[in-house]
């Protein structure tokens, strides 16, 4: 099957291996420019495009798809089928309608619930205790168009954004190659989905990180693996920011006001909401790298019942 395929982040590049492996061909890869990222604000590409060069891919790398000479530019490709995965930009009609196959996208959760730019963030920090990958034909509104296929999982307990994020990778990959075939086939009917059941995975802010201490334990600790790798979960220690960047549920009470943290023999616990408990693992102050709870401890010296609080951004 002759295809165009749309990505940019490291989520996309597992399908585009994928259908390279299948043997489709990839007449064109198309991936946001380089953008300049570091200290020294450098120009790097995005992994789709250094995948893509890999294997020796035509790239192409508009600011702006909607423009004429990009929509142009795909119908003359001619392509059956148009693969997106995080792409970046909104497709418009105009291109929608090119490929006869339609566009194809892999979205990161069990459609209609967290339709959006952060799925897999989102249903970890809500405390899901399932989730998936789903294929759908894309239209013009946000996720909502046809479902074609799905997959599910279990999220681990303890695993956070960046590890199932690499399992949903490789799983909507494979489910691509799936849905390409019976596309090609004729054997998948698309369904519409129930918008009354759909929900919304906005894209993460600077704010979302911020640790409230009067919420249950396992509702914080549910978003500090969320969050990650960006904003992650922050408090304020000693007027500096503290990243928590690993965290577990405790057993023990403490009968404290929330916020409140409690050396206890090496461990770091902090009182939460609803007399819960939170025990932090690995922490990072302000300016410092991360360093396991106990060392913590020992380098900061806690006065007994010091506290951890919110602060404005």
């Amino acid at each position: 099957m002759r295809l165009v395929f749309l990505g940019t982040p490291r989520f996309a590049v597992p399908t585009l291996e994928a259908v390279l492996a299948a043997g489709h061909e990839v007449a064109a890869v198309y991936t946001q420019p380089d953008r300049p990222k570091g200290r020294g604000r450098q120009l790097l590409p995005s992994p789709v495009k250094e995948c893509a060069l890999v294997h020796g891919l035509r790239v192409e790398q508009p600011e702006r798809m909607r423009r004429p000479e990009v929509v142009e530019q795909l119908k003359a490709i001619e392509a059956d089928v148009m693969v997106v995965v995080g792409y970046g930009q909104i497709i418009p009609q105009t291109i929608i309608d090119l490929p006869r196959l339609g566009i194809i996208n892999v979205h990161a959760s069990l459609l209609p619930k967290y339709r959006g730019a952060g799925p897999i963030q989102w249903a970890i920090a809500n405390g899901e205790r399932t989730t998936g990958v789903t294929t759908m034909r894309i239209d013009a509104g946000l996720d909502t168009g046809d479902m074609l296929l799905k997959r599910e999982t279990e999220i681990g307990p303890e695993e956070n954004a960046v590890e199932l994020g690499g399992r949903l990778a490789v799983m909507g990959a494979e489910l691509l190659v799936e849905t390409l075939d019976g596309l090609e086939r004729g054997v998948i009917t698309p369904a519409p989905q129930n918008n009354a059941e759909a929900t919304h995975a906005p894209i993460l802010k600077k704010e979302d990180g911020l640790i409230h201490w009067n919420l249950p334990a396992r509702q914080i600790h549910c978003r500090i693996r969320g969050f990650q790798p960006w904003p992650g979960g922050y408090t304020t220690f000693r007027g500096r920011i503290l990243h928590v960047w690993q965290a577990r549920v405790a057993e023990e009470g403490l009968d404290q006001p929330p916020g409140t943290a409690v050396p206890m023999g090496g461990r770091l616990l902090v009182a939460c909401g609803e007399n819960s408990t939170l025990e932090l693992l690995e922490l990072q102050l302000e300016g410092r790298k991360k360093i396991p709870a106990q060392a913590f401890l020992n380098g900061q010296r806690l006065v007994e019942y010091e506290f951890l609080g919110e602060m404005k951004i």
